[in-house]
């Protein structure tokens, strides 16, 4: 069932809306032939603000880089903007804006741990007067962080040329109420001669600033509240607090108050050697301030409210997916474990990323995931291969289209994948993070089949099979992010930031 009728009326009674063209925008740092990646430059975290008109990227070296969107929404008489006419969309642009150090390494003599400088999360928060706020974290440290315009100051129209100051080539000594131990006590220096007839006119010194810089202030450090590595933070609906996750504990924190946290979930068992799952990713809903989810190592997602209890050891539901009956192996556990979750616009949905699937949930049906999309199926017979040399541990982050109507997420050989979630919907796209993103676009994707819990699976192809390409697992896309209002998605490929628009 296609969509494309040609009438104009809403995916809901018209049927999937058509596929995608996906088309390349931009690329910052883009790798030469033969050109080896630094591991600091390696992008570690990507986010858009709520507008996107702001791009924030974290680096394994501790660095953010921030970019700005410079197209606007007016389009002018330009030839390029005649050029695009064809286009539905209009085609966003960003240029670099400007780039800080979050964090350095660190060494904690406690532990004797070191603790690498490597950003794992960025979020955005509200913006106020002009300047832009974020938070930022490694694996212990989370950064507050306040990037505003300055103006830069400088001294001008100084009423005497400082080429003709008089010099001296010994100085005299001074006393200890700073005059000359030689010279009488006069406040008129004899170096100093007023020129024949005075000056015209005095002119104080006066400030001027005509130029300015952009400068990354922290505002405030949270750190010393997690035993474990913070896996994620998540801001709040409220705009005033937000949370830190690591392995085994969920922690609330107010914006303005650095030296105290609230645990609100606690995962540790009394006797370490009865830990059966961790943490993985933590979520605030985005609309209710009092509703966050959680993922586990198991595959489960639990979905709690805050004004139940102060501490929030029982959920008030739990997503997860019946183990089928005789698949089990010694790889079940470790594909199950999910990497990110992340809620939809409007706080319905959940979509989720384990190494083999992304799952959509209705948080208002626990019962089972509403749609399945498989990304990594042609792998499982090489999850010997993929287990020993830790290809099976990489966490693949997920992302959902502003409309909600697209999923999308990362694999190996530098691929992403795209799906359609609409009703009927048999989109889905293989795209390469390269100047040309369909090299190895599929043409003929799979049918949606249909299980006894209507959820939809899609994707079981191999991508670039069709054109002999085997999986480089060194190349893999594992962060990416996906424009909040328009259908642009932006990609990490180690140190390349790529940008495609649809």
């Amino acid at each position: 069932m296609k969509g494309g009728d040609g009438t104009v009326s809403s995916a809901a009674t018209s049927g999937p809306p058509p596929s995608l063209e996906w088309r390349f925008s931009q690329v910052f740092g883009e790798r030469t032939a033969g050109e080896e990646v630094q591991e600091v430059d390696i992008i570690s975290a990507i986010e858009f603000d709520k507008s996107g008109d702001h791009l924030a990227t974290g680096d394994r070296g501790g660095r953010v880089v921030l970019f700005e969107r410079t197209d606007t929404k007016h389009h002018g008489g330009s030839r390029r903007d005649a050029e695009q006419m064809d286009y539905s969309v209009r085609h966003p642009e960003f240029r670099y804006k400007t780039e800080f150090q979050s964090h350095e390494p660190e060494f904690d003599y406690l532990k004797s741990l070191e603790i690498e400088e490597k950003i794992n999360k960025i979020r955005w928060c509200q913006p106020a007067n002009g300047a832009l706020f974020m938070l930022s974290t490694n694996d212990k440290t989370i950064k507050y962080w306040k990037v505003q315009e300055k103006k830069i100051k400088k001294i001008c129209e100084m009423n005497i040329d400082p080429d003709n100051l008089p010099t001296s080539s010994s100085p005299l000594p001074l006393v200890a109420n700073g005059v000359h131990a030689d010279k009488p006590h006069d406040y008129l220096s004899k170096d100093f001669s007023f020129p024949p007839g005075g000056f015209p006119s005095l002119r104080l010194p006066m400030v001027t600033s005509q130029e300015t810089s952009l400068v990354a202030r922290c505002r405030r450090v949270y750190a010393h509240a997690h035993d474990y590595h913070i896996n994620s933070i998540s801001n709040s609906s409220d705009g005033e607090t937000f949370i830190s996750a690591d392995d085994l504990r969920v922690n609330l924190w107010n914006l303005e108050i650095s030296n105290q946290s609230f645990n609100i979930v606690d995962v540790k068992p009394t006797n370490m050697e009865d830990l059966t799952e961790v943490i993985t990713s933590a979520e605030f809903h985005p609309i209710h301030c009092n509703m966050l989810a959680y993922s586990s190592s198991k595959g489960s997602i639990r979905l709690i409210d805050m004004r139940q209890s102060a501490l929030c050891d029982s959920h008030t539901k739990l997503f997860e997916e019946p183990e089928a009956p005789g698949s089990r192996s010694f790889f079940t556990e470790i594909i199950a474990s999910i990497s990110d979750i992340k809620f939809s616009r409007d706080g319905r949905y959940i979509l989720s990323r384990d190494y083999m699937n992304l799952k959509l949930w209705d948080i208002n049906m626990d019962s089972g995931p509403v749609a399945s999309y498989q990304v990594h199926e042609h792998l499982r017979p090489k999850l010997c291969d993929l287990y020993e040399n830790d290809s099976i541990f990489d966490k693949f982050e997920c992302c959902l289209s502003g409309d909600g109507l697209r999923v999308a997420t990362g694999s190996y050989s530098n691929l992403f994948r795209v799906f359609g979630t609409s009703q009927g919907s048999t989109e889905a796209a293989t795209l390469e993070a390269s100047k040309n993103p369909t090299r190895r676009q599929i043409q003929t994707p799979a049918r949606p089949s249909r299980s006894m819990t209507s959820m939809v699976r899609r994707g079981s192809e191999s991508p670039g099979a069709e054109n002999g390409n085997a999986n480089d697992f060194t190349n893999k896309l594992l962060h990416m992010a996906w424009h909040p209002t328009e259908n642009s998605i932006a990609c990490a490929a180690a140190n390349s930031l790529y940008m495609y628009y649809a």
